[in-house]
């Protein structure tokens, strides 16, 4: 797998997990696994009516990295994307692909590859609550 075929980036435009499946697919993978992380109406209780994301003006370029070290690591050619601004309850905020030979390794990888991004990429999430209050979270994803 060459570097070349990682699709990553953030964006403020709607997110096509589609767009990142075919991304990574290819004749000798039999399991493509795609994450789509959506907005939810609750936290913690509270009602949540949107969320608005905000990203350092360098998250692309840590994206792009960690996707490339997770993609050598494991050997597989994995995808990602994140949403920036304001977002809708069920409005897709992350979408990431991996594919592989079998379906645990892509399952894995995908999951590993989730995590870090919530951890490793600085996006920052405001949550904006029916009741009129909001906070700020310190995950990504």
């Amino acid at each position: 797998m060459s570097e070349n075929s990682l699709l990553t980036g953030i964006s403020d435009q709607p997110l096509d997990p589609a767009e990142l499946e075919r991304a990574v697919t290819g004749p000798e993978h039999g399991a493509v696994v795609v994450f789509s992380g959506k907005v939810r109406n609750h936290d913690g209780g509270q009602a949540v009516s949107s969320l608005e994301y905000s990203a350092h003006p360098d998250a692309g370029r840590f994206l792009a990295r960690l996707c490339a070290e997770v993609a050598r690591e494991s050997g597989l050619p994995v995808a990602a994307r994140h949403r920036v601004g304001s977002l809708a309850v069920g409005d897709l905020a992350i979408v990431v692909a991996v594919a592989a030979p079998h379906r645990r390794e892509a399952f894995d990888t995908c999951s590993t590859l989730v995590d870090r991004i919530k951890h490793e990429v600085p996006i920052w999430k405001r949550q904006l609550f029916a009741d009129g209050l909001s906070e700020w979270v310190d995950a990504c994803g």
